[in-house]
């Protein structure tokens, strides 16, 4: 069950980093709700991943993840277009979560 908080954690907090841009300095209402209340839930998602699994990897997943994930919702949402150098660099943040999942180490406290 940790792993689906994690997993719905990573993706409010996408979503907020997401709804940031469109905030206008938190001038715009509904983006900005979407801002707060995206960060809420991250929080409250983590905090029960984080019942199950380590911090360490909680937050090492969080973090990558979230790159990868704002990054491509970004570049659906507000066509923001990064070269391969920079995609190359989210494969291997990727690649390093995987190995941190695939390492055996035990994923209890």
């Amino acid at each position: 069950m940790g792993w689906l908080f994690l997993l719905l954690g990573v993706m409010a907090e996408a979503t907020s980093h997401v709804a940031l841009r469109a905030t206008n300095g938190f001038s715009n209402w509904l983006p900005s709700t979407i801002v707060i209340l995206g960060h809420l839930v991250a929080f409250l998602f983590l905090g029960q991943a984080m019942k199950s699994l380590p911090v360490g990897v909680v937050h090492t997943i969080w973090t990558g993840l979230a790159i990868v994930v704002v990054t491509a919702m970004s570049t659906l949402i507000y066509k923001q277009h990064l070269d391969a150098k920079v995609w190359l660099g989210m494969i291997i943040v990727a690649i390093g979560i995987a190995i941190i999942n695939l390492s055996g180490a035990s994923h209890t406290h």
